[in-house]
């Protein structure tokens, strides 16, 4: 087959981004909307009241988690323009040594110093600053910061994590939210472990119990705050 007709490979790598922030969000969603949910519920709270600090948790989340996101890729993504200004900057006054450095990473990567020389010329000649990028920054399309969707993504996975035990909330009667909340959300967690597991290529049962055991843990600790106080209440 001809290398210019072959299809390209995909890999696990490419969806790295949306994954770390979708799983980020959707865990941290069902996460603390659920410890929230049963912290208030061990503390004797009235079934109205624990759905609406349940709400109050989605939307206060979600809206951290937004600005969150959204400032922490944003340095980011300052920090990569500023390399690349610096990087242009140095290609238009100094062209030679940046080809010469480039030769050598490829030298360091294992090619001869003349073919290192030769892929150097001919990779700068059709980008310059875009072979520089790659090959001495790390700034790839596929892994640049995108502050807005990054927060998007995160705000919305956060939201469809938190419903989830909003959810049980409704369906369940005031005596046994607490265990219909912690049982579903357990599963909830679980579920997600092995999705994100499952396209990020790891094993799926460490990911749904690493995931499961810090989820039971956050609604135990809370559980037992909420139990405390409502006691000396």
């Amino acid at each position: 087959m001809n290398a210019a007709s072959m299809p390209p490979e995909s890999h696990r790598s490419e969806h790295i981004g949306w994954l770390r922030a979708a799983v980020l969000g959707a865990n941290d969603g069902i996460v603390s909307t659920a410890s929230l949910i049963v912290g208030v519920a061990a503390a004797n709270s009235s079934h109205q009241n624990i759905l609406l600090t349940g709400i109050a948790g989605l939307v206060a989340g979600a809206m951290s988690m937004a600005a969150g996101e959204y400032v922490s890729v944003s340095s980011q993504a300052d920090t990569e323009t500023a390399d690349l200004a610096r990087e242009k900057a140095e290609l238009a006054t100094n062209v030679e040594f940046e080809r010469a450095e480039l030769a050598q990473i490829y030298v360091d990567r294992g090619l001869e110093p003349e073919l290192a020389s030769k892929v150097a010329e001919q990779l700068m000649a059709h980008d310059a600053l875009g072979a520089h990028a790659r090959d001495e920054l790390g700034i790839t399309e596929a892994l640049s910061a995108r502050p807005i969707q990054a927060s998007l993504a995160s705000a919305g996975a956060f939201s469809v994590g938190a419903v989830l035990p909003l959810l049980m909330v409704l369906v369940a009667s005031p005596q046994n939210v607490i265990a219909v909340v912690s049982v579903a959300s357990l599963i909830f967690l679980m579920a997600l472990g092995v999705l994100a597991a499952r396209v990020g290529g790891a094993n799926i049962w460490k990911g749904a119990w690493r995931v499961g055991f810090w989820g039971a843990l956050a609604m135990a600790i809370t559980a037992g705050i909420g139990t405390l106080f409502g006691t000396v209440a």
